[in-house]
């Protein structure tokens, strides 16, 4: 059945593909940035050069699927399907097989220099574990399925004249595979929120952790006791956190060049990741600074590869901490000749209905332009819910607008 098109001169064709693989091609058409209908009708167009048939493929319960094709393609395809002896749902079928089949799923994209991720602020409850939890997860999501994600412009839609955020808007919600990276996340904290909010119990003490590596008294190796999180199929490691880090900064006032002290810790596995994201303690501690130093981008890397992803909130006291904190990687830069970057600023727990406080500290983050504003996340229920349960964000909620809008952040310092 076909219907004429005015927007490109196209014919609109209702025909049917079995559901497993209507979604393998928009899948895959996601993947390859290609639109589906160019996909089909490539694939049309290969499957009628063809010199012979291909094997069948299984249709039933195939559902009604509507493309657009170049006028006359869909009658030229028709005849075909005739002289060959299959039916139109067949040939198509073999049709849209042929083009993935032509056209494979892409590598995972991967640096070069596996980027550095410094999730802080020295004031507590911000959410800085959340936002390293959620932004790890999403780094981490499968490559062959489609989440949505809030496209970057959306800020604009948190400050309408009313003072309202809009909820999600499906005008500006995508669907898009996930980034498939390897992913370590390293609880940095001594109050170990990282950890228990994944499911894992900090690592007790007597035994080994990151702070006895930082030390220079380590018992094993540090792969050792790392641990994947379940559900992103082996692309999401822990490194958990104990309750020793409460002495870290005193141990490292004895260790030589203690600025490097976790950059020498995690050398040994950095190689096993894409990305490691580590949640500072809320302190501008001896820790800080070996944190802030192996953020700091290294001989060869891209600017912004690496560097410090601030988290803040909208209202006055995360003003005061932010200044303090900028102060110290200021000092850092200066004191060790440092070229430490800036991944941007994360406005966390937002809610407009709080008022012109929430509205107001928002717009006065986002007149700041270095650094700049790279995620608003909304303070909903899903997370404290995911914290109850222990389950990660993005596998208990995957849909929910938190996730969106951690899918985009991820995205956002991935550019």
């Amino acid at each position: 059945m076909t219907s004429s098109s005015t927007t490109e001169d196209r014919e609109k064709v209702v025909s049917k593909l079995p559901a497993w693989l209507r979604q393998a091609l928009k899948i895959r058409a996601a993947q390859l940035a290609t639109d589906i209908q160019d996909a089909v009708a490539s694939g049309i167009t290969a499957w009628r050069a063809l010199g012979s048939n291909l094997s069948p493929i299984d249709t039933s319960g195939a559902e009604p699927f509507a493309t657009v094709l170049a006028p006359g393609q869909w009658a030229d395809f028709r005849s075909d399907c005739k002289d060959r002896g299959v039916s139109l749902i067949q040939g198509l079928a073999q049709s849209v097989q042929l083009w993935l089949d032509n056209n494979p799923a892409p590598d995972v994209k991967r640096p070069t220099i596996t980027r550095r991720v410094i999730v802080c602020n020295q004031k507590g409850g911000v959410g800085k574990t959340a936002i390293t939890a959620g932004t790890g997860e999403a780094l981490a999501e499968d490559p062959a399925t489609l989440m949505p994600v809030r496209v970057s412009k959306h800020f604009a839609a948190l400050l309408e004249e009313d003072g309202h955020a809009t909820q999600a808007d499906p005008l500006v919600l995508e669907d898009l595979p996930g980034l498939g990276q390897r992913v370590l996340l390293v609880d940095f904290d001594p109050q170990g929120h990282l950890t228990k909010q994944l499911g894992h119990l900090p690592l007790p003490i007597g035994g080994d952790s990151l702070t006895n590596h930082m030390a220079g008294e380590a018992k094993g190796h540090l792969r050792d006791v790392i641990v994947n999180i379940d559900h992103f199929g082996d692309r999401l490691h822990l490194l958990p956190a104990c309750t020793d880090a409460f002495l870290l900064d005193v141990r490292l006032a004895s260790v030589r060049a203690r600025e490097a002290a976790l950059e020498r810790a995690l050398a040994p596995v950095e190689g096993d990741y894409d990305v490691v994201l580590v949640d500072c303690p809320p302190s501008l501690g001896l820790s800080m600074d070996a944190a802030a130093y192996y953020g700091r981008r290294r001989p060869d890397e891209t600017p912004g590869n690496s560097g410090v992803l601030i988290i803040v909130q909208a209202e006055d006291s995360s003003a005061d901490a932010y200044d303090l904190l900028t102060t110290q990687i200021e000092d850092m830069r200066n004191d060790l000749a440092l070229d430490l970057d800036y991944l941007g600023i994360v406005v966390n727990h937002y809610d407009a209905r709080r008022g012109f406080i929430a509205t107001s500290s928002l717009q006065a983050w986002m007149d700041i332009k270095d650094p700049r504003v790279v995620g608003v996340i909304g303070d909903l229920k899903e997370q404290k819910e995911a914290v109850r349960v222990k389950r990660p964000l993005l596998a208990y909620a995957p849909r929910c607008e938190q996730s969106v809008a951690l899918r985009a952040l991820a995205r956002e310092i991935s550019k």
